[in-house]
């Protein structure tokens, strides 16, 4: 199974773990777009800084973020799962696995990523501002600058099994599975059950706890309607749409009664 997620706006900061080393982390084919991120937007932060906040969307509150972008290479890391915060995350809590759950976390579990594209939650990284929705001034929109890389790296990624896709959308632009691929991709909205309206606080507390209760289960359905099966078995409220023609990706709703 292989878990898409989306990153958090917010992060921790940066650990005091060696500095960044792009050919250590996962999924190596993508190292060149890394780089060509990395080194756009490092040299963007540390030239106009009122330049700079307006490229990366980021509010006069934020103006340190700048900043800590230009130290992106000289940074202490932590790992992937421990840099990225907020709701989802929060709900997730890696930390609090058992050791079976974070090593199925590991293998399992994709961020995708603005700036490195996609990172297992054991990858190194630094705490970074950068957006999939950023267009830089030498890349232009990061999602079009991410699609030919991961067209290439990610169907191996996949592999043979289930492909459960939480991204927002902003994020699943960089990458869209196709033919046998999306044939056992499943894509999952949470929606508040009386009003059958997405919220996204609990939308993304919701994929958190899915998530959780997968790993902390050892759950590992092969397809989605096992993962449909899975779910139920779990306790969720789920309606599923099979996919009307070949090459598509199976859509769950999940229904939620309450919204914390």
């Amino acid at each position: 199974m292989l878990v898409l997620l989306p990153p958090s706006e917010g992060k921790a900061s940066s650990g005091r773990g060696a500095p960044l080393k792009l050919e250590s982390l996962s999924l190596p084919g993508l190292t060149p777009a890394r780089e060509a991120v990395l080194g756009e937007l490092v040299e963007l932060c540390a030239g106009d800084e009122e330049k700079a906040r307006e490229v990366l969307g980021l509010s006069e509150g934020l103006r340190g973020e700048v900043a800590k972008n230009t130290g992106l290479r000289t940074a202490g890391t932590r790992s992937a799962g421990e840099i990225y915060t907020g709701v989802l995350y929060d709900a997730l809590d890696l930390a609090s696995l058992d050791t079976a759950a974070k090593r199925r976390a590991g293998r399992s579990l994709l961020v995708f990523s603005g700036l490195w594209g996609a990172v297992r939650v054991t990858d190194r990284i630094p705490s970074y501002r950068c957006s999939m929705g950023v267009k830089l001034p030498g890349l232009g929109a990061l999602g079009a600058h991410w699609r030919a890389p991961m067209a290439d790296v990610l169907p191996e990624v996949a592999g043979s099994g289930l492909v459960l896709d939480l991204r927002s959308s902003a994020y699943a632009a960089a990458w869209k599975p196709k033919g046998e691929v999306a044939g056992r991709t499943a894509t999952v909205r949470v929606l508040h059950a009386p009003t059958r309206k997405v919220v996204s606080h609990f939308n993304k507390a919701t994929k958190g706890r899915i998530v959780r209760s997968l790993l902390a289960g050892g759950v590992a359905p092969k397809g989605p309607a096992e993962l449909v099966e899975a779910l139920r078995d779990l306790g969720y409220v789920v309606e599923a749409e099979r996919p009307g023609k070949a090459g598509a990706a199976w859509a769950l709703d999940v229904l939620v009664d309450e919204i914390h």
